[in-house]
C-alpha cells in the first residue's frame, strides 16, 4: 500500500471545526476536543481520513503526539 506524509499544524479546543491548507501545503486542522487524553489526536486522525477518503484506521499520527506540528501517515 502506498503510504502519504502529511504535515499538519492543529489548534485543539477550537471554537468550530476546521480543515484547509496553508501557504506551506500543510493542513491546519481546528478541532473541538481537547488535547488531553489524546482526544484531539484521534479527532484529527478522523478528519485527515475524510479528506483523503480512507478508513480512521489508515491514518496515524508518526510524530509530533505532544505537538501542534504533527506528521500523519495516511495509508491508501
Amino acid at each position: 500500500m502506498p503510504e502519504t506524509l502529511v504535515r499538519v499544524k492543529v489548534w485543539p479546543d477550537a471554537g468550530e471545526e476546521l480543515v484547509k491548507k496553508d501557504k506551506k501545503d500543510r493542513l491546519e486542522i481546528f478541532v473541538r476536543e481537547p488535547p488531553s487524553r489524546n482526544r484531539a489526536n484521534k479527532r484529527v486522525c478522523e478528519l485527515v481520513a475524510l479528506r483523503y477518503k480512507v478508513p480512521a484506521k489508515s491514518v496515524r499520527i508518526v510524530s509530533g503526539h505532544r505537538t501542534r506540528g504533527k506528521i500523519v501517515s495516511v495509508r491508501q
